[in-house]
């Protein structure tokens, strides 16, 4: 009989980082673990610069969007200490100071005013910033080391179906590409049409993002769907780890040959990362009736990428 641990919630999350929120910042700062509140989120994150305050709040991040579409700067924010109603003030305020186009807002036990809040900011201020509010969790099983938890409390356009701000072409295309994600999710959970799909991955918080992170079952490396106004884009995201992504691009012909796709192998010597991508074109955004091809894409692509790319990435942890 095999025998099963029991999973245990770890409730001083001190114990794990005793310096607070500094020390989960340097934690977090490092790109494997900003990978694991990337695909929580549902949003492609790329750690640029820590910084040490702002207002009261002892650990950030100022990072950036890893999606190629766009150039936002995002701050992540953590306070793992109860929070108080003025420091959710100063927070607001020290952020507009950054002119943050996202927040990540991670606090250790949010409670209902903190919903209320981004929510409000959400539905209000979602034409020039938008905010995450997140809660960590800590858990173990036996003397294993300890696992992180993201999970998502408020999301932008949370009320974006009731309250739509449709404007300007360019919040025409946001609403659009929320309708479109929104769509995706019915069409590949509900519809059936690739049970597969289905059944290793589960919905999200719909928003009207460029990129949607999915999964691979190994930290550092992510699967990211991109949607442009005229494409779709598929691809591997692969975070401080060159030589990981050296074994894969050596091996190319039959990683495509195996997907039946060809691939762009993209080496970013700025940044701490690689991308693989493939592109379907066109596919536009504005073409409704199309919608189902390329959701049927998405998951095709989706489920290729996680096999194939991951029986190599197997293959590469075992000979190294």
């Amino acid at each position: 009989m095999v025998n099963i641990g029991v999973l245990h919630e770890i409730e001083d999350i001190y114990t794990v980082w005793p310096n607070g929120s500094n020390g989960f910042t340097e934690w977090l700062a490092n790109e494997e673990n900003i990978n694991l509140l990337s695909e929580s989120i549902g949003l492609g994150l790329s750690s640029e610069e820590k910084r040490s305050l702002i207002g009261n709040f002892h650990g950030s991040v100022l990072a950036s969007s890893s999606e190629s579409e766009t150039d936002r700067c995002i701050i992540i924010v953590s306070n793992l200490s109860p929070v108080s109603d003025s420091e959710i003030g100063q927070l607001m305020t020290s952020v507009s100071q950054k002119n943050a186009d996202v927040i990540v807002w991670i606090l250790r036990n949010p409670d209902a005013k903190h919903k209320i809040f981004a929510d409000w900011l959400n539905s209000h201020t979602a034409d020039y910033t938008s905010i995450y509010l997140c809660t960590i969790r800590l858990f173990k099983i036996g003397n294993s080391e300890p696992a992180v938890k993201f999970e998502v409390v408020s999301h932008p356009n949370n009320n974006a179906v009731n309250h739509p701000k449709i404007s300007d072409n360019t919040q025409d295309i946001e609403k659009l590409r929320f309708d479109y994600w929104n769509a995706f999710q019915d069409y590949a959970f509900d519809g059936g049409s690739n049970p597969k799909f289905a059944a290793s991955y589960k919905r999200w918080q719909t928003s009207s993002n460029y990129g949607v992170v999915f999964g691979t079952g190994r930290s550092g490396c992510s699967i990211i769907i991109a949607k442009t106004k005229d494409d779709l884009e598929a691809g591997l995201n692969i975070t401080d780890d060159r030589e990981l992504f050296n074994y894969l691009i050596a091996r190319k012909n039959i990683i495509e040959s195996e997907c039946g796709l060809i691939f762009d192998w993209l080496e970013l010597s700025d940044k701490k990362g690689n991308r693989i991508r493939t592109k379907k074109s066109p596919a536009p955004l504005s073409d409704k009736s199309s919608w189902p091809e390329q959701f049927e894409w998405i998951m095709s692509s989706v489920l290729k990428i996680r096999e194939v790319f991951g029986k190599f990435i197997k293959e590469s942890d075992n000979e190294h």
